[in-house]
């Protein structure tokens, strides 16, 4: 198979194309910011703590908006680095650790990446499930999306483009029927609370900020700054604030107990919708541009670990894996994983976002496979870890939890409810990197 020369390079010692441009990047986004998960997900929106009464309507959307442009700011900024480098994320990082601690961030996000394709193909398999019904056997719909997901993981670029030119337009003809539905059918949104509106930003952001690792991935394509900031930011928080919203109101009309029981029973009123069927059809199929990011990030984070293995190789074997993993995926901890990936990549964002937009590593950014270790800088990203866990109220694992709590209890630390883990982690990864900044300043003014 030749390479296309407006592709993805083989390699990542070839040069990448800048063909994107902010309608490409929008539609990407706006595409992954459509997620059947965030349908089912929206039941963690509504009530993100078990002893809490859920949000009301207006708290919800509220949260959903914060947390949206919280986490697609962070998003944005982490794809601008890309642009100016031309480099995809995990080898971005080697100018913030060195060539080598790139590895710790580069596994983490392939286990991430992993999982979330595995959910992505769960979820399109369950979607085509709630249409069809058992005519066909779900290991089917898995096997049918993963090889359509790798298929697009091997013309990355080429994906792209289909969307922007026809997929975007099916999904906004779908999401604006069943938004006219839902309104003039569901019952009015009404009681609820804010007691746990900072849990639920929580909540947001961590859906948004998990597509921080690979923002670069694509923006690196990008033919300006501009055009991956604004594609990231006015792409995807339009699409995740009407998709969770269309999830709070398919939560109320299934019913919550229905969809804490089920997470599936979300899709019923979408099905049962006039020509339902139809436009929910057309959500599953666009679903396969969630796995196939994932696919391709996993693909481009390995080459990181292995620069001149052929991605079309990476991308193939990732693909099965991806496969048999949703084979037989455990779906319920789908909420404390999303609390475990704003813990990790949460603050490591805010030690590259410091270092790079504010400390000059703009100018002396080194992706080079013997960039030296920063052993320095990943203080501030494990102290940020820490300070999520600290002041997230979000549950994940008890025993987990617990761990959290004891060491709350260790150092004398009160949780107030207002407090966010996200934003905690921001601030404490912030502010050390700044400090080691000025050390690092001080010791240099000194020679």
């Amino acid at each position: 198979m030749a390479h296309v020369a407006d592709e993805v390079p083989l390699t990542l010692d070839g040069e990448p194309p800048k063909t994107l441009g902010v309608l490409d990047q929008g539609a990407l986004w706006a595409n992954l910011g459509v997620s059947l998960l965030g349908f089912s997900g929206a039941l963690f929106l509504i009530s993100p703590l078990r002893d809490a009464p859920p949000l009301s309507l207006v708290a919800a959307l509220t949260a959903t908006l914060v947390g949206s442009l919280i986490g697609t700011a962070m998003v944005g900024l982490a794809a601008v680095p890309g642009t100016r480098t031309g480099q995809p994320a995990m080898v971005l990082l080697r100018g913030l650790f060195g060539a080598k601690l790139s590895y710790i961030p580069t596994v983490l996000n392939i286990v991430q990446m992993v999982g979330w394709g595995a959910f992505e193909l769960w979820v399109i398999a369950m979607g085509a499930s709630a249409i069809f019904g058992s005519a066909v056997p779900y290991a089917v719909w898995v096997i049918v999306a993963g090889v359509i997901t790798t298929a697009l993981s091997i013309w990355p670029l080429g994906a792209v483009r289909v969307l922007r030119r026809y997929v975007t337009i099916a999904v906004v003809i779908a999401m604006v029927w069943f938004s006219v539905d839902f309104l003039g059918t569901a019952q009015p949104q009404t009681g609820g609370s804010w007691a746990a509106f900072a849990p639920a930003v929580d909540y947001v952001i961590a859906l948004s900020v998990s597509w921080v690792p690979l923002a670069a991935d694509f923006a690196r394509h990008s033919r300006s700054s501009a055009a991956a900031f604004t594609g990231v930011v006015g792409g995807y928080t339009l699409a995740q604030v009407a998709c969770l919203g269309l999830g709070v109101y398919a939560v109320a009309m299934a019913g919550a107990a229905a969809v804490n029981a089920d997470s599936t029973a979300v899709f019923g009123p979408f099905v049962a919708a006039p020509l339902g069927a139809l436009f929910f059809a057309v959500l599953v199929l666009r679903e396969t541009d969630q796995s196939f990011a994932n696919v391709y990030s996993t693909t481009v984070s390995l080459q990181n670990l292995m620069p001149r293995v052929d991605r079309r190789v990476f991308s193939t074997a990732v693909g099965l894996l991806t496969i048999a993993i949703a084979l037989v995926v455990d779906v319920t901890s789908y909420g404390a994983f999303l609390g475990v990936i704003g813990a990790v990549f949460v603050p490591m964002f805010a030690v590259l976002a410091v270092d790079y937009f504010v400390l000059g590593g703009a100018l002396r950014w080194n992706t080079e496979e013997d960039a030296p270790a920063r052993w320095s800088m990943l203080a501030p990203w494990a102290l940020g870890f820490a300070a999520y866990w600290l002041t997230t109220s979000t549950p994940t694992v008890e025993q987990w939890d617990a761990l959290w709590a004891a060491a709350r209890d260790a150092i004398g630390f009160t949780r107030q409810p207002w407090m966010n883990g996200a934003l905690g982690a921001a601030l404490v990864a912030t502010l050390v990197t700044l400090a080691i900044g000025a050390v690092r300043r001080g010791r240099a003014s000194r020679r």
